[in-house]
């Protein structure tokens, strides 16, 4: 299968590429320095001369608080960008996997999203994700939109962001309590999980649409995070904070778990459990760390 990779080297971008090669995939894996999304030629004339039989797009704009204040970028990439490679792949007939996010909810739902359930993004962020997941249904037949939720991932220490198990680490190394807002909840994503279920959807041929393809249980931010110190063997303190003491900008669905039925019913393996995925995280970070010792 001769597959693109955009944002080959983002968090979910690494595990993506890894495991593509590893399954045998002819793979063109680009970086951000290699190739920026939102460069309308440059995108359009690489799936044109290349013409994969599939084209994964990891590439985002998640800066979630501060899209509120650079809505030009945040429209730039998840929406415009996502539109001409949409555009682009339906010229050539390629399949188009495109990742969006529990964001475009507003939270409201007292049981977990599913594909069928009205969106409502109440943040820029949200808006620009449910834009693309738009442009993708417009623009190219052949599509997997699969939202997520706070993907976590060894790459992710290798990130400018991170990603929350990597925050809480780094707290707990330097013995710092940590205040966790614990009525907000939400379904953490796997990273090496959610890759090779994104790939088993693309080989085993699924139907088309949109899918939720996150982690599959329904946890407070705080509760993720005791996961995390307990299983890190952490002593930090850490103390439950109502959501409304975090004065982020945007604004974020307070209960927006993600129900991974339809994906399951299509073939799709069910997510390993939270704790399983923090247990392999930590396996996989030690593992890493000691290679580069």
């Amino acid at each position: 299968m001769r597959t693109i990779l955009f944002g080959a080297g983002g968090q979910l971008g690494v595990d993506l590429a890894r495991l593509c090669r590893k399954r045998g995939h002819r793979l063109l894996a680009l970086r951000r320095s290699q190739l920026d999304v939102t460069d309308e030629p440059a995108v359009r004339q690489r799936i044109a001369r290349h013409r994969p039989d599939c084209v994964i797009n990891a590439a985002a704009y998640n800066h979630v608080d501060q899209a509120e204040g650079d809505i030009e970028t945040a429209l730039r990439v998840n929406a415009l960008a996502v539109r001409n490679i949409a555009a682009a792949c339906g010229e050539v007939g390629a399949v188009l996997v495109h990742y969006s996010t529990d964001y475009v909810f507003d939270g409201e739902k007292r049981s977990p999203y599913k594909e069928a359930d009205d969106a409502a993004p109440q943040s820029v962020y949200g808006i620009s994700k449910l834009m693309g997941e738009t442009f993708v249904e417009v623009h190219c037949p052949s599509h997997y939109v699969l939202r997520v939720a706070g993907v976590f991932g060894p790459p992710g220490r290798h990130t400018k962001r991170g990603n929350f198990a990597e925050f809480v680490l780094r707290k707990c190394a330097e013995g710092a309590p940590l205040r966790i807002v614990d009525d907000q909840i939400a379904t953490p994503t796997f990273g090496p999980a959610l890759a090779a279920r994104t790939l088993d959807a693309i080989e085993r041929e699924i139907p088309f649409g949109l899918y939720h393809l996150a982690g599959g249980e329904p946890v407070s931010w705080y509760e993720f995070a005791r996961k995390i110190a307990r299983l890190a063997r952490c002593a930090s303190e850490l103390e439950p904070i109502a959501r409304t003491r975090f004065q982020g900008k945007a604004r974020r669905p307070r209960c927006a778990a993600l129900s991974n039925a339809k994906v399951e019913a299509a073939g799709i393996a069910k997510m390993p459990s939270l704790d399983a995925a923090i247990a392999e995280y930590l396996i996989l970070r030690e593992r890493e760390r000691a290679t580069r010792r």
